[in-house]
């Protein structure tokens, strides 16, 4: 009874939004080629197939894109509560110990940069840091801070300058130099010449564009509130009625975000105030789709039977989510870079592929849980981070 007291049981729905969010992910990386956007000449091919492109990748990008990142992300908090918080009913303090998890999970990261620019770990890394400040403060001191970390507070301080300064200029990170290096090696470089490229200008230009792109504030946010769904138990069937309520506050928030996002460039033209404007509409409309996702998978995982069965057999998939998000990128270079097989695919037999990738490795995954209870990187992983150092109390 004492062990059942001081450990958290692992929460399934969390399994399936995660096989959910890496699955997405997959089928977006595939569709961009993994970061390298070289596709057929739309003259070289039938109407029909460049229509279906086209509604392949609006659609996918209206439904993932930005939000799949972002169930993962959220996750990544979740997952923060539940370690930090079985080691406090032993007794523990978790802080330490998940400074070093973050130092392995930036090191796994460059495994994932070396093959892959668009990898986004190595933000984690970086970013997770701020649940090891926040982690002792009060749920409204975290709510404060998850919405201010939402709004953009950098995009909301370029506002105002833009707008009570007419000489004010956005400053810009050069990255077009670095993905240019990328883009080069990946149509024509050897392995050993795509990992040194992509070790560098490939990693800078990738955290460079999420700079630009709000993506380290959205993602200590994302932090946080997964924090905050570990802490007040939101992922059990029991709170399904609140996520009722965030459905409904989502949908009614994301039509005239999304519609802002769109045509508030018919009325504002000073292009250094419209570039923050866009990106603080687009990233509260892509969180908003984002709960939108999160509602629809846990209403159907614990509300429609039939709905559940299938949701339920992403659970082996999202257990081993680290070791799938890793080797799809290493598959994906495999497959569309000049070191590799060289594919030079239309968006519609791109996504085909990404299905291929995907029940790949969903056959390993289920193969491989009937005998594991963590994927590989998963297990090496937690086992790096329980290694006991010298200046460490066992």
């Amino acid at each position: 009874m004492t062990s059942s007291i001081k450990r958290h049981a692992r929460v399934d729905a969390a399994d399936v939004l995660r096989g959910f969010a890496v699955l997405a992910i997959i089928l977006l990386h595939s569709i961009e080629h993994f970061n390298f956007y070289s596709f057929p000449d739309p003259a070289t091919q039938s109407t029909w197939l460049n229509f279906t492109d086209k509604a392949i990748w609006d659609s996918l990008f209206f439904a993932f894109g930005g939000k799949a990142y972002a169930i993962f992300a959220l996750l990544f908090g979740f997952s923060f509560f539940i370690q930090h918080d079985n080691q406090r009913m032993r007794g523990r303090d978790f802080r330490a110990r998940f400074c070093w998890r973050l130092l392995l999970l930036f090191l796994i990261g460059q495994l994932n940069a070396a093959f892959f620019t668009g990898e986004v770990l190595v933000l984690y890394a970086l970013t997770g840091f701020v649940l090891v400040a926040v982690c002792r403060l009060s749920d409204r001191w975290i709510i404060a801070l998850a919405a201010i970390c939402m709004i953009q507070p950098v995009c909301i301080w370029q506002v105002i300058r833009a707008a009570s300064s007419p000489d004010y200029v956005l400053p810009a990170l050069d990255t077009g130099s670095m993905w240019a290096a990328t883009f080069a090696v990946q149509s024509g470089g050897s392995f050993w010449e795509t990992v040194k490229v992509n070790l560098w200008e490939g990693q800078l230009a990738s955290l460079g564009w999420a700079w630009e792109n709000g993506r380290v504030f959205q993602t200590a946010s994302l932090f946080m509130i997964g924090m905050l769904i570990g802490r007040r138990g939101w992922f059990k069937a029991e709170f399904l009625p609140g996520w009722g309520r965030v459905l409904a506050i989502a949908l009614i928030c994301f039509f005239p975000l999304n519609g802002l996002t769109s045509m508030i460039g018919n009325y504002v033209e000073n292009p250094n105030l419209l570039t923050p404007l866009k990106l603080i509409f687009s990233s509260l409309a892509k969180f908003c789709f984002m709960l939108v996702l999160v509602s629809g998978v846990l209403f159907g995982y614990y509300r429609t039977r039939r709905i559940s069965r299938w949701l339920s057999a992403l659970i082996p998939y999202g257990r081993m989510s680290m070791t799938n998000y890793v080797t799809q990128g290493i598959i994906g270079s495999a497959l569309f870079y000049h070191w590799g097989l060289f594919l030079h695919l239309g968006i519609t037999a791109s996504i085909c592929v990404g299905i291929a990738i995907f029940v790949v490795q969903y056959i390993l995954c289920r193969i491989w849980v009937n005998n594991h209870s963590h994927g590989p990187l998963e297990y090496l992983w937690k086992r790096a981070t329980w290694i006991e150092f010298p200046f460490t109390k066992k």
